[in-house]
């Protein structure tokens, strides 16, 4: 079997439609994401948790309340399938290929287009870490020690420098003078002044 090599990207989902087929806990911190994205959130399941049921009775999500049918990830930009089922996770990823849909099924990578990474964001920083899926919980543990490292203050930090490099790129007209002066004030704060 032929290595996959992933490539990393950031999507923005605002207004994109995303289906998760499921409605257990996997589901639920997958919706949990996806919410803090603006995009529309689809669940289809039977039955789902009680933190999901929140979510539906606040708007932030639709409930399609039955099993899959294969017509309902005809419209979606990202499919996610994270049911109990093998044989649904199995159907559901034949449909997305067929759709030429980004999918991506819980746990088993074979079936995926795309592998979800571990994540922690400070502010608009957002690291992401991936094993490529040999060790989601190499991801993890990896994940909490940058955690450390890099702490709640880099979302003030990075404000900071938001305010700096959109100043200066209206105020220094030579771009390499503006690079180096945004770079040295990015190191600046970066390592403890404000």
């Amino acid at each position: 079997m032929k290595k996959i090599v992933y490539y990393p990207i950031y999507l923005d989902l605002t207004g994109k439609r995303c289906v998760i087929v499921g409605g257990g806990k996997v589901a639920e911190r997958k919706c949990a994401s996806l919410i803090k994205t603006d995009a529309e959130i689809t669940l289809i399941a039977p039955e789902i948790t009680k933190r999901l049921k929140g979510y539906k009775d606040k708007g932030l999500i639709e409930h399609i309340e039955r099993a899959y049918r294969k017509g309902d990830i005809r419209s979606a930009f990202i499919v996610i399938s994270a049911t109990d089922s093998s044989e649904t996770n199995e159907r559901v990823a034949r449909d997305a290929k067929s759709l030429h849909k980004l999918t991506n099924v819980v746990d088993t990578p074979d079936l995926c287009n795309f592998i979800v990474p571990s994540v922690f964001r400070r502010g608009m920083l957002t690291i992401a870490i991936s094993t490529g899926g040999t060790s989601p919980a190499l991801a993890k543990e990896i994940r909490k020690d940058l955690q450390k490292i890099y702490g709640p203050e880099y979302a003030k930090k990075l404000k900071t420098i938001g305010k700096i490099r959109n100043s200066a790129k209206k105020e220094i007209a030579d771009k390499q003078e503006r690079e180096r002066f945004i770079k040295k004030t990015t190191l600046a704060i970066k390592n403890g002044a404000d």
